[in-house]
């Protein structure tokens, strides 16, 4: 499939966003220290927001815009999100347990962190009567092995993983508060993004991790024969799905955030041997894994018609523009200093 199916700018980071003012609007970004929440922070500042990064450790400076608050402290502590959550107009919740492949090794753990901190978090932003909730979920683990593809939300859930019965988990409680006690959230079922501050250290997103290896000289991991299928979309393109979904008043509160193409991971490689300009690229294979579902891709027509939302960077020039920022981030980073972002989200 042409990796220009999506129009966009050869640097990404550099390209032109939706123009969006939320200008005074209070926002609380749990996870904020995350990959997907250090670029959200850094889009609603430049959109005027008042933007609060909560995470696990600070930010290092260089990569959190300089008008983010930045606040400390664990998802499980009450007194320190009440404290974050208070006087906020909206709150994004990013933080995450695990990834689908680690969460099957301990369901009960899995399932008993984010899901029910995130009941503690419901109870507080309706004490603080908050506008709306924005959570990020997933659109990759949370309905299984799909009958039919493109997956649209109303397709079933039946998740392989604890990560996305976790998932489902908070979805659900979500629905439960709006119908209690009226609390407005959003739902974004995100596919599988990759960008800048994606370090890929952790097994954390396919393209991210392909991309450290290759250069740190490491062959690329590939998980059975190659020809599982998945959804991938730049990560400023979620971001403006975010930003969208804080205005959006429509009656759909479950949106899928995807390119709407499938690439099987060999097709991946195939992109990222071009993105590199090198002929081929070493790699080590091994068994599949219980976690990975064949084919993942999602149907997006949703978020299309309810937002106006559509990825705009192309495949190939977001490889280039995430590649040129791992390769200037692994050249800055002194050796054996500590690498950003956290897992958070």
């Amino acid at each position: 499939m042409s990796a220009d199916r999506q129009t966009g700018l050869a640097d990404p980071a550099a390209s032109s966003r939706p123009t969006v003012s939320l200008s005074g609007t209070r926002c609380l970004v749990l996870g904020g220290g995350g990959f997907l929440g250090l670029n959200l922070c850094n889009r609603l500042a430049a959109a005027g927001a008042e933007v609060t990064c909560f995470s696990r450790s600070h930010p290092q400076p260089e990569v959190l815009d300089r008008r983010v608050s930045r606040v400390t402290g664990q998802f499980a502590d009450r007194l320190a999100i009440a404290n974050a959550v208070e006087r906020q107009d909206i709150v994004f919740h990013l933080i995450a347990g695990s990834i689908p492949e680690s969460s099957n090794r301990d369901p009960s753990a899995e399932l008993a962190a984010a899901p029910i901190a995130t009941l503690h978090l419901l109870e507080i932003c309706r004490s603080a009567r908050i506008k709306k909730l924005v959570f990020s979920s997933t659109g990759g683990a949370i309905y299984g092995i799909p009958r039919i593809i493109p997956i649209p939300e109303q397709a079933p859930t039946d998740p392989i993983s604890a990560y996305g019965i976790s998932k489902l988990m908070i979805e659900k409680s979500l629905y439960l508060y709006r119908h209690l006690h009226g609390i407005d959230y959003q739902i974004l079922r995100i596919a599988n993004p990759y960008g800048r501050f994606q370090l890929g250290t952790k097994h954390q997103g396919l393209i991210g991790s392909y991309i450290h290896r290759v250069l740190s000289g490491l062959p690329l991991e590939v998980w059975g024969t190659g020809e599982v299928v998945r959804d991938f979309l730049h990560v400023d393109d979620v971001s403006d799905a975010f930003l969208g979904a804080v205005t959006y008043e429509g009656p759909h509160k479950i949106l899928n955030v995807g390119s709407g193409v499938g690439l099987s991971v060999n097709q991946v490689i195939a992109e990222l041997e071009a993105a590199f300009g090198l002929e081929r690229l070493p790699c080590l294979y091994k068994p599949s894994r219980a976690a990975d579902v064949p084919a993942n891709v999602l149907d997006t027509a949703l978020i299309r018609s309810e937002l106006g939302w559509q990825p705009r960077v192309a495949l190939r020039a977001g490889l280039v523009g995430t590649i040129a920022w791992m390769r200037a981030h692994l050249a800055e980073a002194p050796p054996g200093a500590p690498r950003h972002p956290a897992r958070e989200g």
